[in-house]
């Protein structure tokens, strides 16, 4: 692909994006569950018909993708790398010269998803804790960004019950500084990211919001967070 074409793409990109309703959308699935035409129609603030050629404005540019089940078509993020393009937009948009002071609503800025891996102040904490613990290295190929699991890591958090190895296998990045919307600051991403928030979720340590990205810590939880990663929430 030439610079042309380079330059043309992210233009349709970014113009399908850019446009309100779209965006609504595109953020709303940011919590990693499928939605029908007729709830993301709801979210956008717009006419069913409406949502549907929005819909497939995105699916053209490879945004979101579809499925069929029965007599209803569910649409999601079409992968990670969408969403981190969002996660970015947001720090961009939110950004300003002086002292950062957030603005997020509580609830989200204390827990969250970013698609599939633990964002908000906890996902800070827990990417800070797995750095503190030694458990988490940056790898030597210059990219500051990119993690690997110590041995140390891998067997406390295969200890935990973390799949270590499928999220190695998984095709995708396997752990990365996923720099928050919220916070400024790095939480983990990638499949070892998505591997923690799913053992979380399974030992019922948080529980996510139906109708939000938002995540709330349990009792049982905070207990946990603290005995086995030295978290205080």
């Amino acid at each position: 692909m030439n610079a042309g074409q380079t330059d043309a793409g992210v233009a349709r990109i970014a113009s399908a994006i850019g446009e309100p309703a779209r965006a609504r959308i595109l953020y709303c699935l940011m919590d990693g569950q499928a939605r029908t035409s007729t709830e993301l129609a709801i979210v956008a603030d717009v006419s069913p018909s409406t949502a549907s050629v929005h819909l497939h404005r995105l699916q053209t540019e490879t945004l979101v993708k579809v499925f069929s089940q029965e007599k209803h078509k569910y649409y999601s993020l079409a992968g990670q790398k969408v969403a981190g393009v969002l996660e970015s937009l947001s720090v961009l948009a939110g950004g300003s010269v002086g002292k950062f002071v957030p603005n997020t609503p509580n609830r989200l800025r204390a827990a969250r998803t970013c698609y599939d891996h633990m964002a908000g102040t906890l996902g800070v904490l827990l990417h800070d804790r797995l750095r503190a613990l030694g458990w988490l290295s940056s790898l030597s190929n210059g990219c500051d960004d990119e993690y690997d699991l110590t041995k140390c890591g891998i067997t406390a958090l295969s200890a935990l019950g973390v799949d270590v190895e499928g999220a190695r296998a998984a095709r995708r990045r396997f752990a990365y500084a996923c720099l928050d919307w919220s916070e400024r600051q790095p939480h983990l991403g990638g499949s070892l990211g998505a591997a923690l928030l799913k053992l979380a979720l399974k030992r019922r340590w948080v529980s996510q919001d139906l109708d939000s990205r938002a995540v709330f810590i349990t009792r049982t939880g905070r207990r946990e967070l603290f005995s086995r990663f030295g978290i205080q929430v």
